[in-house]
């Protein structure tokens, strides 16, 4: 009777083990990030974004987002934003062939606010966001969720800056923690209007926690007229 409830046990070890490792936990995903902000007035300016995300280092589509918005610039350090995210994700480490991916359309509002204190500069940012999704195995469902981010930026030069943030995400419906996003990454300013970051981001939802590689290019235009 102990040998079968062992073995019983052993080869539950063995499934959950398996079923973690499917899920694509033990492997360095990546986020390929292009960020824009394109000045209409001085008051006024849109963001526009797109990012790539893979299970595996460049491979295995996990998630494609686009987003926008259009932003009102209350001062330098304070703004306000109202926007729209279209996201395709594949919500499976190994998909079956006939497995369609999810789709959501999501309205967004936000604030940030900046500080610095001596070289260190802050960034807070308040997000509420409306979720729109369709996902063909659970059907057409409409969440609400907050987030909360801070980053700080310190300059090691005029041309090179770490960088680090945290976000957390929570639902306003059914489980209160949804997920938390730990970065942090190398910086290089090519110009006012051009940047790069390479870094590293561990996001840790309620069962599952990702490492994931990423790069960013931000980039800065000015379209008011003259």
């Amino acid at each position: 009777m102990f040998l079968r409830k062992y073995i019983t046990f052993i080869i539950l070890g063995i499934t959950l083990s398996i079923s973690a490792q499917n899920r694509g936990e033990d492997k360095l995903g990546s986020w390929a990030m292009l960020f824009t902000q394109n000045q209409i007035s001085e008051k006024l300016s849109i963001h526009a974004e797109a990012q790539y995300r893979t299970y595996e280092f460049g491979d295995n589509f996990n998630q494609l987002l686009l987003r926008t918005a259009l932003n009102y610039h209350i001062s330098e350090k304070a703004m306000v934003s109202f926007g729209y995210g279209h996201i395709t994700t594949d919500g499976t480490f190994e998909e079956p062939q006939d497995e369609k991916n999810s789709t959501e359309n999501r309205i967004y509002e936000q604030f940030v606010l900046k500080n610095n204190l001596g070289k260190f500069n802050f960034s807070h940012r308040y997000r509420l966001e409306q979720r729109f999704v369709d996902n063909p195995a659970a059907g057409k469902s409409t969440l609400h969720r907050a987030r909360y981010f801070l980053r700080v930026t310190y300059p090691l030069s005029k041309t090179w800056f770490i960088t680090a943030y945290d976000e957390v995400f929570i639902n306003l419906q059914n489980e209160f923690f949804g997920q938390n996003r730990l970065y942090g990454a190398l910086g290089y300013t090519f110009n006012p209007q051009l940047s790069l970051q390479v870094g590293y981001l561990k996001n840790d939802f309620s069962v599952d926690t990702y490492d994931r590689f990423q790069v960013g290019l931000f980039v800065k235009t000015d379209l008011k007229k003259k």
